[in-house]
């Protein structure tokens, strides 16, 4: 499992962009992870799945809520993990109202929550394999925080508790 001090792998996770841009068409886009760490500070945190009842009631709309106080405190941005495809992130960021203050970043073959050792199989559930929720604060690609969740658990990865946490350091 990654620990405190670890560099985040790099793995591709991908976004669903919903204007046009610079060079930027509609649609998937894929994030490299260490390259989009570089020089940054971001608030990162996983949930097991988009539209589910605990990340779309509390996990989600704490970051948003706290996300002017993250970026006071010097986060960069602030990323939700899961394994989802970027089309499901996207619709998911429509419904939570996380355009410009959460990037929505879809781990459809779970290969970021793999490589990091985060994993909760959920197979028996029909849900398959999953990232476990976690929060961790990243600066520089570098994993400063870590904040895992027990099972079925909601107690250490809210934004509260990340935020708390940035301002001790």
């Amino acid at each position: 499992m990654i620990q405190i001090g670890d560099s985040l792998p790099d793995t591709t996770l991908m976004e669903y962009v919903q204007t046009e841009g610079e060079g930027c068409s509609i649609g998937p886009r894929p994030v490299q992870v260490a390259q989009a760490c570089a020089g940054k500070i971001i608030a990162l945190f996983a949930v097991p799945g988009a539209f589910t009842p605990t990340c779309s009631a509390q996990h989600v709309p704490g970051y948003v809520r706290n996300a002017a106080q993250l970026k006071a405190a010097g986060v960069d941005e602030i990323w939700c993990v899961s394994v989802n495809d970027a089309f499901v992130m996207g619709a998911w960021a429509r419904e939570q109202a996380t355009e410009g203050v959460v990037r929505m970043l879809g781990d459809g073959d779970a290969a970021f929550a793999k490589a990091t050792g985060l994993t909760l199989d959920l197979n028996g559930k029909g849900l398959g394999l999953r990232s476990n929720r976690y929060s961790m604060l990243v600066r520089n690609g570098k994993v400063e925080q870590l904040n895992v969740e027990a099972p079925g658990k909601f107690e250490v990865s809210d934004a509260d508790t990340l935020l708390r946490q940035l301002k001790a350091n």
